[in-house]
């Protein structure tokens, strides 16, 4: 079986480091996926559900908010402000987080407000998806 090393990491912890057979991340211009000897390359990272799967598990899936990808002779690198297992989510948190910025989104002071809200919106309705998904099915 074809295997790469991923680091997965966050801005606070090292989330998973090891042999990964696929990974699947969400970029820009939609899903991203990397097999083993994939060719090399750097893309931005969106907030949304990745997911990978480790040799004899299943795939696994987490929410990971904006960040980088680099991929380089078979090792990768994803680097994100935030990785979080489902179970890790806090679902009220996430709906107050959303509420929060739709209204900052009304307000709308400067761009720069504006656009940080936009970015908060999209990292708080990712967790929330990946949590309820998480829960609906019952997966553990």
């Amino acid at each position: 079986m074809n295997t790469f090393t991923v680091h997965l990491l966050s801005a606070n912890r090292t989330f998973y480091e090891g042999e990964c057979e696929s990974l699947v991340i969400p970029a820009v211009d939609g899903q991203y996926g990397v097999l083993s000897g994939h060719a090399n390359t750097i893309t931005a990272l969106v907030p949304g559900k990745l997911q990978f799967r480790v040799p004899g598990q299943e795939m696994q899936e987490v929410a990971v908010s904006s960040g980088i990808m680099k991929v380089e002779a078979n090792d990768v690198m994803v680097l994100a402000d935030s990785i979080l297992r489902p179970e890790e989510i806090d679902e009220e948190r996430a709906e107050r987080e959303i509420a929060e910025a739709k209204e900052a989104i009304l307000q709308r002071r400067s761009r720069l407000e504006y656009n940080a809200a936009q970015a908060q919106l999209a990292r708080a309705a990712s967790k929330l998806k990946i949590a309820r998904s998480y829960n609906r099915t019952g997966r553990r």
